[in-house]
Formats: structure tokens, C-alpha cells, sequence
């Protein structure tokens, strides 16, 4: 699964665009891999650093940067499970627990990390977009790449105590919990929206 990616290029480097198929067809048939269906193995660093590399590729207004990566490979990741269990368990709230599974079984996730600047002159809104596109190219990356990938938030994104034990500073938010393994079977086709209802030609 080792990727064959060019290299970054330079400042300035012209960068011609080109019809990609291969790519218009990964999107006509992309399908997020449900969470428990999610294995061993997980990207290597290698690929893992080509796939954050890629999900920094993204419009981003003025160029701040507003997100960041934490990294959570499976022993971190068991560690950080372990202490929202008991943060669950102390609100006495046993769906809490269950909703850890998710992020329990697979062997990697990533938290992109919305982290606007507030004096920037870019707008709040705009900032947490970049994240947001952050977190799809890193999902896009990672299922083009031959794994199973999955974008999730749950009580541990918007619980202040839980995100202080996920690594998160004042100020931040889980822009998205990106989960990242070998899927086990393919993942099924969901419903689509019909796009008439949702389509305004001016």
C-alpha cells in the first residue's frame, strides 16, 4: 500500500491541471468503511506522513493553517480510551461507554483539530471550513490509498474534560475523529440523497 506520490513541490513550481479519471471514479464509488469493521494493519509512518501531508493540501484563506493533527496509533489510543471510559462511567451513563467502540476497535485515529486564529482577519466560519477539508482529504486520502477509513465525532468531541485527556488546548475543537484501518469485507453502498430537491439553478 506504500504510496507512489510526487514530491511536494516548491514554491512557485507551476502545477498544470489535468482530467483524472481515476479520480472522478474514486469519487463516484467512495464509501466511508464503518468503524468496527476496521483492522490491522494501519497505514506505516511513511504513509501516514504522506497522508497528513495530503490533508494539509486544502483551501485555506489567508494561509493560517487553523487545524492541527493529533496522532493516536493503538497503544495511545487504548491509554486515551481507558481514561474517557472512566470519565463516562463517573457520569454514570452506560450509552457513553458503549460509544467508545468505535473509536476502541480500529488500530489508528487521527484528530484533525479545528484551531482558528482569532486575530486573524479571516473569518471564524472560513477557518473551521479549512478543517473540516482538512479532515475530508485526509479521509479521501487514506481509502485512495487502500485502506478502510471512517469520520466520526461523538460525546468525547464536545465534552471539555474529554478533550483535555485527547490532547486539546483552550480554544480548540474536534473538527473530526479519523479513524483508519484495513477494512475486514467491503463496505455496502448507503442511500444517496436525491439531488433535485437539494439543486437551485439560478
Amino acid at each position: 500500500m506504500t504510496p507512489n506520490l510526487p514530491p511536494p513541490p516548491q514554491l512557485g513550481d507551476p502545477l498544470p491541471s489535468a482530467a483524472s479519471p481515476e479520480v472522478l471514479r474514486f469519487l463516484a464509488l467512495r464509501r466511508s468503511t464503518p468503524a468496527l469493521s476496521l483492522a490491522e494493519p494501519a497505514p506505516s509512518d511513511a504513509e501516514l506522513d504522506e497522508l497528513l501531508r495530503l490533508a494539509a493540501r486544502v483551501p485555506d484563506h489567508g494561509k493560517l493553517a487553523p487545524w492541527r493533527f493529533i496522532v493516536l496509533d493503538a497503544a495511545a489510543k487504548a491509554a486515551a480510551v481507558a481514561r474517557l471510559e472512566a470519565v463516562a462511567q463517573a457520569k454514570g451513563d452506560q450509552s457513553l461507554v458503549a460509544k467508545l467502540g468505535k473509536l476502541r476497535v480500529p488500530p489508528l485515529a487521527v484528530i484533525v483539530v479545528s484551531a482558528p486564529s482569532a486575530a486573524a482577519s479571516i473569518p471564524e466560519w472560513e477557518q473551521v471550513l479549512s478543517a473540516g477539508a482538512a479532515c475530508t482529504n485526509l479521509l479521501y486520502g487514506a481509502l485512495a490509498m487502500g485502506y478502510g477509513a471512517n469520520w466520526i465525532t461523538d460525546w468525547y468531541s464536545y465534552d471539555a474534560e474529554a478533550a483535555a485527556i485527547l490532547g486539546l488546548a483552550s480554544g480548540e475543537r474536534v473538527a473530526g475523529v479519523m479513524l483508519i484501518g484495513t477494512p475486514k469485507e467491503p463496505p455496502l453502498e448507503r442511500d444517496r440523497p436525491a439531488l433535485a430537491p437539494l439543486v437551485t439553478r439560478a
